[in-house]
């Protein structure tokens, strides 16, 4: 037997419906946001691009001594970092210093004159302790024959503050053909 519903709550019906929508909306919008990133300002947002510009650009100045090290200062002392480039992932420090060593003992050492160029970079700052910065980067330099020759390509980087400094957390590098 089916049960009456009495005719005064049939009446709070459209009532809650019109109180609980607007709850529900402020709920959803409040939750959705992103709080961290809302709050800095944008010369806050420019500051952080600004400083993970110089730091690639620094870290990348092949005329200064010590390449390995200003390359794997890039990224954070420990923990894990995934790195995908030339169709291998690598997802720690290890094995990551283990490829930029290599590739500077077997490829760049042997470069005459390496220049390192940038193009364009492109800094969306995500909030005061994360970002991600794309660009290219080409390195002319001389082959060991005397050869012009270019390597270069496109990197991905996403940076997370740790330890009070900014770190490569994950990147992806595509060589240029």
């Amino acid at each position: 037997m089916a049960r009456r519903v009495p005719p005064a709550l049939v009446r709070l019906v459209p009532l809650v419906r019109l109180l609980v929508a607007p709850v529900v909306a402020a709920v959803l919008i409040l939750a959705c946001r992103p709080a961290e990133s809302a709050t800095m300002t944008d010369a806050q947002r420019s500051a952080v691009a600004d400083s993970l510009r110089r730091l690639m650009v620094a870290a990348c100045d092949l005329s200064r001594p010590n390449v390995v090290a200003r390359l794997t200062s890039l990224y954070p002392d420990s923990g894990r970092v995934v790195s995908a480039s030339a169709g291998q992932v690598v997802t720690t420090r290890d094995s990551l210093e283990a490829g930029i060593r290599a590739f500077w003992d077997n490829v760049g050492h042997n470069m005459r004159d390496p220049r390192w160029t940038w193009g364009p970079m492109h800094v969306d700052v995500l909030g005061p302790d994360a970002a991600v910065l794309t660009a290219t980067y080409a390195i002319p330099h001389r082959t060991p024959g005397g050869d012009p020759h270019v390597v270069g390509g496109a990197w991905t980087a996403i940076f997370a503050r740790r330890g009070g400094r900014w770190a490569i957390v994950q990147e992806h590098l595509s060589d240029r053909p």
